[in-house]
């Protein structure tokens, strides 16, 4: 086996030896039975095309029912059922009640077009520094150049006057949507520890207070964090012993995937990937979304209308004088509906029964 992978295999070795918050994890048991209700489900990591970053897409002036509405139609026509969609912390401090208003309006939409999403708090990626308001205008050929990280690294140096804030964050939008069944399950930290070595202790402790902070909601989904680099074995111990489902990322071809998929089978919990297809590096819906299908892990790609967030380009090759390149890194469909692939929508379509 690759050893990209052989970490999960070591995971599953030290799981019991590592403490999660007793009495409130969910159980083997009540993870597979609540997965074993549903049926295979895929989507998108959504943000809507009239956005650069999860603050504008929630922010009061530029969040944009029509616009999801319309996308969330073409996700239907595609036969998708799901959607990993992040919040903003820096929008809910300035306007904790009309944001959750807003969550609401979302998930309205979503129902109407049978998603259920799930819902993402805390990330490490991209732009160290996030602003409430007016947000900066794609950088041309730039992948996601307005993303931002959440909480904003300078704001983690004086973590007694962060950590009251975020819990407060992540508590009242969970109390709120506890019991909502729109909501399909709770991503508590995206990709912990994408940050500067030196600071990813702070991460570390984040994460760790993040699953504190919602086991003491005790909300009615399951929730979870996604191991995303073999490198860190720290952040993938915890968040494998205190996930109740496991979710992963995985931008690898065919063989790869199969691997990763096979190196967490012993964990004897529903696997979700969050995060997968990036076709320069031979993750594509042709070769690996029938992989996922086969092996019953819900499948979540990145991208899905190609817009601000300028993910047609890879994060590794910067084409500021293209107005797209000529083979998309992430992203399904142009902002009229069309695909990028019309193969890649016919096989979308065949494995969503569509």
């Amino acid at each position: 086996m690759n050893k990209l992978f052989k970490f999960a295999i070591a995971v599953v070795t030290v799981c019991c030896a590592l403490t999660a918050y007793a009495g409130s994890r969910w159980s083997e048991q009540k993870a597979n039975e609540w997965y074993a209700s549903l049926p295979w489900m895929s989507g998108c990591n959504y943000n809507p095309a009239c956005a650069i970053n999860q603050i504008e897409m929630w922010h009061p002036q530029t969040f944009n029912p029509a616009q999801i509405d319309k996308e969330l139609q073409w996700a239907e026509e595609l036969g998708f059922t799901t959607m990993r969609v992040f919040l903003s912390s820096v929008v809910w401090k300035n306007d904790p009640i009309g944001f959750k208003q807003r969550i609401h309006t979302f998930l309205t939409i979503c129902q109407r077009h049978g998603i259920r999403p799930m819902l993402v708090f805390f990330d490490d990626c991209w732009n160290e520094e996030s602003t409430y308001g007016l947000q900066p205008l794609p950088k041309p050929g730039v992948h996601n150049s307005g993303w931002v990280k959440d909480p904003s690294l300078s704001l983690r140096n004086e973590p007694e006057s962060l950590y009251p804030v975020l819990k407060a964050y992540m508590q009242d939008v969970m109390r709120h949507f506890a019991n909502d069944q729109r909501v399909l399950l709770w991503d508590l930290y995206n990709e912990p520890g994408n940050i500067p070595a030196a600071l990813q202790p702070q991460s570390m402790a984040l994460l760790k207070l993040a699953f504190e902070w919602a086991r003491e909601v005790n909300v009615s989904q399951p929730i979870t964090s996604g191991i995303w680099s073999q490198k860190l074995k720290e952040f993938n111990d915890f968040q494998v012993a205190n996930s109740d489902v496991i979710s992963f990322h995985c931008y690898k071809n065919a063989e790869l995937t199969q691997a990763c998929i096979d190196s967490l089978r012993p964990l004897n919990r529903p696997l979700i990937c969050t995060e997968y297809m990036a076709r320069k590096h031979s993750s594509t819906f042709q070769t690996i979304m029938p992989i996922f299908k086969k092996e019953k892990v819900m499948a979540i790609n990145w991208g899905f209308v190609a817009g601000k967030t300028n993910t047609i380009f890879a994060w590794d090759e910067k084409m500021p004088d293209k107005i797209e390149p000529p083979l998309w890194f992430h992203d399904i469909l142009r902002q009229d509906a069309s695909p990028f692939d019309p193969e890649e929508v016919k096989t979308i379509k065949r494995l969503n029964a569509k």
